[in-house]
């Protein structure tokens, strides 16, 4: 009998998996704030350079007359932002008038900002534009960092302290060093806060997930995962809401970093995974938290009746050969962890770079951002009701595939849109970013259940720094556009079409338990080899018995 088969035997999905669910996922909705807050935060609002001084001038001509003598007008018609004129051109102040081989310069003394939609971002603050515009890009880049660094970290502390631990400290982390990167004005503060900020997000996501996965019978993975999806989708809305209503970039950045200190507060009621207490031989803390999950599901007695000789009747032919795993290469020792490893390297990689192309630059679609925003989270709704249907009822296997490949057509069809039909782009865009979303949800509970509990959250870390390696190449292969506009869309839509066809390659896990050991992993893939190698050889026997040559039947 399987671990799940006990789970059932104590309430199924009941009360205790829909509040301790519930518990996990809020912190993941809000933790989607954090992922795209820079779309707010470091906004680049419209801005030129700041005239020189000259007030008598500017009172006689008027503060328009003064900017068009001194700032010259970019090809759009709007003042350029990065030059100014040396000297007054006051010719330009005459109709049709231009002037040609006038001397300029850079914004020696400042810039001046449009206010009227972001009071203040990050990139106001410590003028990240012109020359110093790729540190805004830096910026993201500490945050990214900081996910890849949380990937490796925390995967590997999940499997050796437990799957709560992390989680608590994470959430820990987050709201202390939310509200530092609000507090400090120095901006190199600001990119370490980020970081750490950053680390935190394969903290929650990754142990949140296992705790969900790990609590919920085999019946309900399918919903519990797809949930994760629905909630970081409420939090890109949630996003757009508060940042539209909260414009000043401290203040945002401070109140979606607040509410994390209440997720760490009440974190502590949520009960370690059994199944890696059994692992790891803490049988009597397992025995505690069952009974406790038994109770809340009005299942007090059989509870009760639980004894460490029952619970291993459950457990002894998936854990007798399991250890813990403290190693990496555990994940490319056997052939079958091999091989889903591989695979899922390409996968994780792949979609991340992908969606993070897509969706960390709003304002190049040249709409509102915050309509964008919620564009972009609205588009999920739907992708994922349908992932969720095919999920259950298809498999887990089709659904990534086939969304993965979708996105990456949309992606490279995009090029071919003209550049004047904005609305068509980004409602392409949309469309090719909701099935992305919607493949990330599914390969995480995915990944979740190809590996085994002894090495679930390393393997999970580890495709999880694939992910963060995708991150981080996206904004690379953005600037790439600069050279050729047809490199960034080929760069994000190919590699997504190559995952859909690895995809492939692995198994499916549709109604199908968790695997607790590699060993055990290893044992029912030679089995399921056994079973279609005397599928094959019971066909041949039928075709002989009717007088076919197998060859001939081929032909």
């Amino acid at each position: 009998m399987a671990f799940t088969d006990l789970l059932d035997a104590l309430g199924g999905v009941g009360r205790f998996q829909l509040v301790s669910t519930a518990l996990l996922l809020l912190p993941c909705s809000l933790l989607a704030c954090h992922n795209f807050l820079q779309n707010f935060t470091a906004a680049v609002p419209p801005h030129h350079c700041q005239s020189p001084a000259n007030h008598s001038a500017a009172a006689v001509y008027g503060s328009g007359a003064w900017l068009r003598a001194t700032v010259p007008l970019h090809p759009l018609g709007l003042p350029e932002p990065c030059r100014r004129f040396t000297r007054p051109q006051w010719a330009l102040l005459s109709p049709n008038a231009s002037v040609e081989g006038a001397a300029t310069e850079g914004c020696k003394d400042g810039w001046v900002y449009d206010r009227s939609v972001f009071p203040s971002t990050i990139v106001t603050e410590w003028d990240l534009v012109c020359e110093a515009r790729t540190l805004r890009d830096l910026a993201q880049s500490a945050y990214m960092a900081g996910v890849l660094a949380g990937a490796a970290v925390f995967g590997s502390l999940a499997d050796r302290l437990g799957r709560k631990a992390p989680l608590v400290w994470s959430y820990l982390q987050l709201a202390v060093s939310g509200a530092a990167t609000a507090y400090f004005s120095s901006f190199g503060t600001y990119c370490f806060c980020r970081f750490l900020m950053g680390m935190t997000f394969s903290g929650i996501i990754l142990n949140s997930l296992s705790l969900v996965v790990e609590w919920m019978p085999t019946r309900g993975r399918t919903v519990a995962g797809i949930l994760l999806g629905y909630s970081f989708t409420s939090g890109q809305l949630i996003l757009a809401g508060v940042a539209y209503l909260i414009r000043p970039w401290r203040w945002l950045q401070f109140a979606v970093s607040v509410p994390f200190l209440i997720f760490f507060l009440y974190s502590w009621w949520l009960p370690e995974s059994s199944r890696w207490l059994l692992l790891h031989g803490k049988t009597q803390v397992a025995l505690k938290n069952l009974r406790k999950v038994a109770a809340m599901n009005g299942r007090k007695e059989e509870g009760e009746r639980l004894t460490k000789e029952v619970v291993s009747s459950y457990i002894q032919s998936e854990f007798a050969a399991g250890r813990p795993s403290n190693s990496v290469l555990d994940l490319f020792r056997t052939p079958a962890i091999r091989k889903v490893t591989c695979c899922l390297m390409v996968v994780w990689f792949s979609n991340s770079l992908a969606y993070y192309g897509l969706a960390m630059d709003l304002q190049k679609f040249g709409l509102s951002v915050y309509l964008v925003q919620v564009l972009f989270g609205v588009i999920d709704i739907p992708a994922m009701l349908v992932a969720t249907t095919t999920m259950i009822y298809v498999g887990r296997r089709a659904t990534v595939a086939s969304f993965l490949i979708l996105a990456g057509l949309m992606v490279i069809s995009n090029m071919f849109v003209p550049e004047d039909m904005q609305s068509l782009r980004t409602a392409q865009a949309a469309l090719g970013k909701g099935c992305l979303a919607s493949s990330f949800i599914c390969v995480y509970l995915f990944t979740g259940e190809l590996y085994p509990t002894e090495i679930r959250q390393m393997g999970m870390g580890f495709a999880s720094v694939n992910a963060r390696l995708g991150g981080l190449a996206a904004p690379l292969l953005t600037m790439l556009g600069e050279f050729s506009a047809v490199l960034p869309p080929v760069g994000f839509g190919a590699p997504s079409i190559l995952a859909g066809l690895a995809v492939c390659f692995l198994a499916e896990t549709r109604d199908v338990p968790l695997v607790e050991t590699i060993e055990a992993m290893e044992r029912r893939v030679r089995e399921r080899l056994s079973r279609n190698d005397a599928a094959e050889k019971g066909e041949e026997v039928s075709l002989q018995q009717l007088g076919v040559s197998p060859l001939k039947e081929t032909i």
